[in-house]
């Protein structure tokens, strides 16, 4: 069976330097010969001909080409429709009508490449961001350094107004960094001691040391810029709804010709139809569209690796969320205390804050900021020492006290009641992270931490099901009491608990069918696997994830679960847009073919007809370019 694909065709020959100058030169000289010839201009006798006839023969040849390798390859274009429209015209010594071919084709390619330079320059400006020399702290003092002879581990200094030129962590100082280079984000993002840092991102304030971990093409913009070049390079499939007309559209043009020749004999004719329903300009506009609703989503943060997937999630009927880090915020908030042994709340408080106030540990930070909305001052405890992943031992009035986890309290011998046990039984049941305080063998009390909730998510889950997506599941390696409660929050009815990351990947293999596409949106590390074997994986806040780069078909810089919806409204925007072109194009086709019934257009004029309305259609498609500034 032939199968259909548009990969292969005159245009995957463009990006050379070479075909750029033979299509300007072919068209200049199609254009000086036809209008020479319009004004009944005779040079030489035939050699008018004769030139008529190479330059014909010179437009064949890329169509020719193009045409072979894509039957040998079982597939139908474009080119196919062309090429038997052009070897007709030499047949019946129309040159005339095929020198208005090749220059129609020429055009297309022209403008085609014109595109795909606007894509590339769009690329190269981002380069701009990328700094080309950095500041490094050494011993002997300050230096500068090109970016590619920075090494891992060298301690980068970016003061105010600099870009920071590497990946990695900061070490010493503050800053407010504008990430809209990677994300999109607006407002600046404080950064201190510990946090992450990409490379590109812009100093609006302060003055950071960061040690580099990433390097070079290594870095998360790097990734991101390549990604998005392979993006705009990607040209199998472009649109499944534009495979599906090839195929049907070659084959029922083809048995038109034959049935119209074999009852009117007249060659003339045959040609005619086959030169105003050559659907060359279609072969443009259709991936005109999805390049520039792709552009508006790359400026959004949302890098989509391929125009298949932008229409696959215009169309997408099932979802399924990961839970931890994509429905909630992969963030600890503090949802319950409980204080035992004639402690009062603000007193467990002051002790628990006294422990941590200095701890990086997300629970421990989560617990202070608890104490701080209570109005609770820390108290002022001795020889304070963190045992990392552990818990936190101080010295208060003479006596030790201990913070961390069940373990960590039972193994410095604090014992617990049988009724401190069932408190603790209950809260893990929810699905919540304990820190428990204890002093003198005896637990004061335990601070419970949750997940929350995106405050988005309802509305989000909710917005999906309007835009048509009739199926949405939550997987969570939670119990099903925490799953419960979480979908409840998001109203997603259908919901697995329990799942090991295998148990995913099983769940999605038993959704993926034939008629309906289905999405995993995760956050691209833990979902590594089930992203890969959706129809289309979607990774939530991928910036700085080379997990979630590399696996997903949609990288979600942001982790902003409305990317979901624009990416849905952008294709069917690409989608109604390429519609517009069908109908467009019909209209046009229909008035031609109307037109040579008549006798109004023979071979010539068919031509002349085609190259003139084929801008129709290109013109709808590059509004959208307008849109995507």
């Amino acid at each position: 069976m032939i199968k259909n694909h548009h990969k292969i065709s005159t245009f995957h020959f463009i990006g050379h330097p070479f075909f750029f100058w033979f299509d300007l030169i072919l068209i200049i000289i199609s254009v000086i010969v036809l209008i020479a010839d319009f004004f009944g201009f005779d040079y030489a006798g035939r050699l008018n001909t004769i030139i008529l006839m190479v330059v014909a023969i010179a437009g064949f040849l890329p169509v020719a080409f193009s045409a072979t390798k894509a039957l040998w390859r079982r597939r139908l274009t474009i080119d196919l429709l062309a090429g038997l429209a052009l070897a007709l015209a030499f047949f019946s010594r129309q040159w005339h009508s095929a020198v208005f071919i090749c220059l129609m084709l020429a055009s297309a390619r022209l403008l085609f490449r014109f595109t795909e330079g606007r894509a590339k320059l769009a690329i190269q400006s981002l380069f701009k961001l990328r700094p080309e020399t950095a500041h490094i702290k050494t011993d002997s003092g300050i230096i500068q350094k090109s970016i590619k002879d920075i090494k891992l581990g060298d301690l980068v200094v970016v003061d105010a107004g600099e870009r920071v030129a590497v990946d990695g962590e900061v070490v010493s100082g503050q800053a407010s960094l504008d990430q809209s280079s990677l994300t999109g984000e607006s407002e600046p993002v404080p950064k201190a001691v510990g946090d992450l840092v990409f490379s590109s991102t812009l100093n609006a304030a302060g003055s950071i040391i960061v040690k580099a971990a990433k390097i070079g093409a290594d870095t998360t913009f790097a990734k991101i810029v390549k990604l998005v070049e392979q993006s705009h390079s990607a040209k199998a499939p472009i649109s499944s709804l534009a495979d599906k007309f090839t195929k049907y559209y070659i084959l029922l043009t083809f048995a038109a010709a034959i049935l119209i020749y074999a009852f009117s004999h007249n060659l003339l004719l045959v040609l005619s139809i086959l030169l105003v329903t050559c659907a060359d300009d279609l072969a443009v506009a259709i991936p005109l569209a999805f390049m520039a609703s792709m552009a508006t989503a790359a400026k959004r943060g949302i890098i989509i690796k391929g125009a298949n997937y932008l229409e696959g999630f215009a169309k997408i009927k099932t979802i399924v969320f990961d839970k931890t880090g994509t429905l909630t915020k992969g963030k600890h908030k503090a949802q319950k205390v409980l204080v035992f042994n004639s402690q009062t709340e603000n007193e467990f408080l002051a002790i628990l804050t006294g422990l941590m106030d200095e701890s990086n540990h997300p629970m421990a930070q989560a617990a202070c900021r608890f104490a701080q909305e209570k109005n609770v001052k820390p108290l002022n405890l001795d020889d304070v020492h963190e045992e990392s992943g552990l818990g936190v031992r101080g010295v208060l009035q003479g006596q030790t006290v201990w913070a961390g986890n069940l373990k960590f309290l039972q193994d410095n011998g604090i014992k617990f009641s049988p009724e401190e046990q069932t408190a603790f039984e209950q809260e893990k049941l929810l699905g919540r992270s304990l820190i428990v305080v204890g002093i003198s063998q005896k637990a004061i009390g335990f601070i419970a931490m949750a997940d929350v909730v995106k405050k988005e998510a309802f509305h989000i889950v909710e917005e999906l099901k309007k835009l048509g997506v009739k199926k949405i599941f939550m997987l969570t390696g939670d119990n099903e009491t925490v799953a419960a409660q979480v979908a409840k929050e998001t109203g997603i009815q259908d919901f697995r608990a329990g799942l090991l990351p295998q148990d995913k990947v099983e769940f999605l293999q038993g959704l993926l069918n034939k008629k309906d596409k289905t999405a995993m949106v995760g956050d691209g590390v833990n979902d590594a696997a089930a992203l890969a074997i959706a129809d289309i994986g979607v990774a939530m806040g991928a910036v700085g994830s080379d997990v979630a780069l590399e696996t997903a078909d949609i990288a979600l810089m942001k982790d902003n679960l409305h990317n979901l919806v624009d990416i849905i409204k952008l294709g069917r925007r690409s989608l109604r847009v390429v519609r517009q072109n069908f109908i467009l194009w019909g209209a046009i086709n229909l008035a031609g073919l109307l037109l040579v019934a008549l006798g109004v257009l023979g071979p010539s004029g068919a031509a002349a007809y085609n190259f003139l309305t084929d801008f129709a259609p290109l013109v709808n498609s590059l509004r959208l370019f307008k849109q995507a500034r």
